[in-house]
């Protein structure tokens, strides 16, 4: 499964997986409870490869942040998304050093964390993290059979 294929849906709480396109929106699955839901098309629906954390500079892609956040916990849960404000901004300091405190909110912090925390209970990210190589992988191999056809 590619990051691209878990989804956020606003208004509802946890992560879908994309199942098929509907006449009237999308298939989706909970990751919590397997149970399949239509989004309506005029629901707000994210795919987790979209989204990106502010930082001073630029944006930083959330894969990047699940993945920094996976490395530095070594594969195990992190602290829960109802902990205190100050105890997340401190943490999500230590994986996002130079993140936006202005526009990145709390709330945003705890989404992270609850969806890394789904996602490591899922065991997605390593699966997520393999696929992410091997697509870099083919990437790279397009630039250099790229750079073959222009000499």
């Amino acid at each position: 499964m590619k990051l691209e294929d878990i989804l956020s849906i606003s208004g509802k709480g946890g992560l879908f997986k994309y199942v098929a396109q509907a006449r009237n929106g999308m298939v989706v699955e909970s990751m919590d409870d397997k149970k399949r839901h239509v989004a309506p098309a005029t629901a707000r629906v994210s795919s987790l490869k979209d989204i990106a954390i502010f930082t001073s500079d630029e944006e930083v892609p959330l894969s990047d942040v699940l993945f920094t956040i996976h490395e530095k916990s070594q594969g195990k849960e992190i602290l829960s998304h109802k902990s205190p404000p100050e105890e997340l901004k401190r943490y999500f300091g230590e994986i996002v050093p130079d993140y936006d405190q202005e526009r990145v909110y709390v709330s945003d912090i705890r989404k992270v964390v609850q969806w890394y925390n789904q996602l490591q209970q899922h065991d997605m990210l390593e699966v997520i993290d393999k696929e992410e190589e091997a697509d870099s992988a083919d990437e790279a191999g397009k630039d250099t059979d790229e750079e073959k056809d222009a000499t």
